[in-house]
């Protein structure tokens, strides 16, 4: 294992613990609001701290972004740490165990190391830049599925941009006619995980943000899929809107969409 995929690792499985322990007895979980449908726990907090603390006490001078806790600026910017330490948040407050760690580093701009960490399931994605994914060390591939009839998707709903329901129902309208099914999990890091371990054919969803889909990017594409924006383009990490899958799958989704999103989703 890459030395530095290593401490993403432990890092991973430390934030794991918290979550763990704080998942036993949920009435001691302090809610936050940060925002419109946007929660956040003393837990996320925590669990953050620890990623961090476990990836700067190996590699001090790293440059890390998170989710809660900012930016810190490190000495080498080619270094830049991506975290989530609960994405799932509200499956968690909730009691419905489905949520992750996802942790990604991007070297020089590219992205280069990737986990995703379910400590409900003991399931740990990762994935090396040109190393290919693995779950558990079990080598991962996308499906062979080429069309969307029989193929089932995962997406998410735009519940921080209700703005945008009209045009996601219509996208999903137009997806659901020709899928088998569609599935609403509420963790966007496990939909791009379960993509790339082949568990569902595709995945998209309106507003992520970079910190939802580093890790999961990573491990799609070297799991042998394709991660676009709605237009079919490189643009997701500014419009936060993704579209991932087995290649040509993710081409057939692009099709049936496009016709029906306003210009505002297609850059």
């Amino acid at each position: 294992m890459h030395p530095m995929l290593n401490i993403a690792v432990r890092a991973a499985r430390n934030a794991g613990k918290i979550l763990l322990r704080a998942s036993e007895d949920l009435s001691k979980v302090e809610i936050q609001q940060k925002g419109t449908n946007d929660l956040v726990t003393n837990i996320d907090k925590e669990a953050e701290a620890v990623i961090r603390d476990t990836i700067l006490k190996s590699y001090p001078d790293h440059c890390v972004v998170g989710e809660e806790l900012g930016e810190h600026k490190g000495k080498d910017a080619d270094y830049q740490w991506i975290v989530d330490p609960l994405d799932g948040t509200t499956n968690f407050i909730k009691g419905i165990p489905h949520f992750a760690v996802s942790i990604a580093l991007k070297v020089k701009g590219r992205l280069d190391q990737a986990v995703i960490y379910d400590p409900i399931r003991g399931e740990l994605f990762t994935a090396s830049r040109g190393q290919g994914a693995q779950l558990n060390s079990k080598r991962l591939r996308v499906t062979k599925t080429v069309e969307l009839a029989g193929s089932i998707l995962a997406t998410g709903f735009p519940f921080k941009q209700k703005h945008h329901l009209d045009a996601y129902t219509d996208a999903f309208k137009a997806l659901f006619t020709q899928t088998a099914d569609i599935r609403r999990a509420g963790s966007a890091a496990l939909d791009m995980a379960y993509v790339a371990a082949g568990r569902v054919d595709g995945f998209f969803e309106i507003g992520l943000k970079p910190w939802d889909t580093a890790a999961g990017e990573l491990l799609v594409k070297e799991a042998g899929g394709m991660v676009v924006d709605f237009a079919g383009g490189v643009n997701y990490n500014n419009s936060g809107n993704i579209i991932c899958g087995a290649p040509k799958l993710t081409q057939a989704i692009i099709r049936e969409i496009r016709p029906v999103l306003p210009e505002a989703l297609l850059r």
